[in-house]
């Protein structure tokens, strides 16, 4: 029944039909095969072959995870984690859902490990620990969550919940930032500008600065425009430094915002025009 659902599902040697799916992981549940209790849920949550029901979503997810407490399925765990958070089919219960995240977590789910790191970190329905926190950020980074990794450079460069380890911060950094992370490609430039766990190179730096302010991070628009008008790590350019400074403060950086007045006070970059400086 469970494997005729599937095919029901995802139109494996029969037309794709939701409903029949539905039916099906339905009669599975009532033939006691508890693997389609996850289905059924998902079923109920995404309106998929019938109508969406959250209170029945997590009816089912509750019956799912009580069942993978047993038998490790982690993936209801997390779902009934979710619900519990958002209040999502049942009255929010934050420390219903830190219990389940621990228990996903414990049983090798990574976005369960990130998520716990978060709970512990800010004493989301538990008491904030911070060595916990990095506990889980390392647990969540070794297992290859690329949020997780950027978290846990920022607990080595900072000393949170483990000895400030410039190196490690680098290293993590790194391993994020090659991920795409934009936060961690600032923060690399950042160990390159001020020679933190790597020799200090400033054309390094620069060159994250500007791949992290082309991603679209404001911070590291302010400082791609303060190496161009220094002139570190590139030539000077006060043209390319009003630009990234106009670019900053249109995302709100107040700094760009004083250093654009100055600009355009002094007619530098750009030409002088005092009521934009104003």
């Amino acid at each position: 029944m469970f494997n005729l659902a599937i095919c029901y599902e995802i139109g494996k040697g029969t037309e794709k039909n939701l409903e029949k799916a539905f039916y099906w992981y339905q009669k599975a549940v009532e033939n006691g095969y508890e693997n389609a209790m996850f289905s059924l849920a998902i079923c109920y949550k995404d309106g998929k072959g019938t109508e969406k029901n959250l209170e029945k979503a997590f009816y089912w997810y509750q019956k799912s995870a009580e069942n993978a407490a047993k038998n490790d399925d982690e993936n209801a765990m997390f779902s009934l984690a979710i619900c519990y958070e958002d209040g999502k089919g049942t009255e929010k219960n934050l420390e219903k859902s830190f219990y389940w995240y621990q228990k996903a977590a414990e049983n090798g789910y990574e976005n369960a490990m990130f998520i716990l790191a978060i709970c512990y970190e800010v004493g989301k329905g538990t008491e904030k620990n911070l060595e916990k926190a990095f506990y889980w950020y390392q647990k969540a980074a070794e297992n290859g969550n690329e949020n997780a990794i950027f978290c846990l450079a920022m607990c080595y460069g900072v000393g949170k919940g483990t000895e400030k380890n410039f190196k490690k911060a680098f290293y993590w950094f790194q391993k994020a930032a090659e991920n795409g992370v934009k936060e961690a490609m600032f923060g690399l430039a950042v160990c390159y500008g001020n020679g933190e766990g790597i020799e200090k190179n400033l054309e390094k730096a620069f060159y994250w600065y500007q791949k992290s302010a082309e991603n679209g991070y404001e911070n590291a628009m302010f400082s791609l425009a303060v190496c161009y008008e220094d002139g570190e790590g590139t030539e000077k350019n006060l043209g390319k430094a009003f630009y990234w400074y106009q670019k900053a403060a249109e995302n709100s950086n107040k700094k760009a915002m004083y250093y654009l007045a100055i600009y355009y006070n002094n007619g530098e970059g750009t030409e002088n025009n005092l009521k934009k400086a104003f």
